[in-house]
């Protein structure tokens, strides 16, 4: 019950403290995007479940996740060569490009959605896990100004990887650890149900 508020609070605080803003160029950021419409498409709507849409995404985010790829910070074999040469700016411009699109919805399969709203909404409090509405938003549009992504929309095979990544500790890129401390207690059945819920929410 500790973890579960103190993560919450630290959400809180996140948002709170929150203090860079982008300044990115979206016309400056098109002209700049081609080599990422390869993988993520033209608007961001990557047609490929293992390419993640960034379509809406929020601009804070996106430009962390670029300058996480390019640092180091989170490892990437493909991001890391494409994003080499760019500077600051051109990063800006590519998020504030990306988030300017709206995200294509798919809409989610039935299977377990009883299951995944209940741990999206409400945590589980036996296991002090927080609700994922607490930073993502109840419509899954996330937090543009903490840089809390939106999940709307997302590819379930995608969000899914991500969710292991970050339950087995590949991927550690998340302030004060916070989607590590979410995950590490959910089973496979639960990220797959939560996977499929977020990719029809809006």
């Amino acid at each position: 019950m500790k973890n579960f508020f103190a993560l919450t609070l630290t959400a809180l605080f996140s948002l709170m403290s929150s203090l860079v803003v982008a300044q990115g160029d979206p016309e400056a950021g098109q002209a700049k995007s081609a080599l990422c419409a390869t993988c993520h498409g033209m608007d961001g709507n990557s047609p490929l479940a293992m390419n993640p849409k960034i379509a809406g995404q929020n601009e804070k985010y996106l430009l962390k996740q670029l300058m996480d790829f390019k640092s180091g910070a989170r490892p990437g074999p493909i991001m890391a060569p494409m994003v080499a040469a760019l500077s600051e700016q051109d990063m800006e411009d590519i998020a504030a490009w990306y988030a300017s699109q709206e995200v294509v919805l798919e809409g989610a399969e039935a299977d377990n959605l009883e299951l995944a709203e209940t741990i999206y909404r409400a945590g589980n409090k036996d296991l002090s896990v927080a609700a994922c509405s607490a930073c993502h938003a109840p419509d899954g549009a996330g937090n543009g100004p903490a840089g809390f992504p939106s999940l709307s929309g997302q590819h379930p095979d995608y969000t899914l990887q991500q969710l292991k990544d970050f339950r087995s500790g590949a991927r550690a890129n998340d302030d004060s650890a916070m989607m590590r401390t979410v995950v590490e207690r959910l089973t496979d059945a639960e990220l797959e149900a939560l996977a499929n819920y977020v990719s029809g929410l809006h």
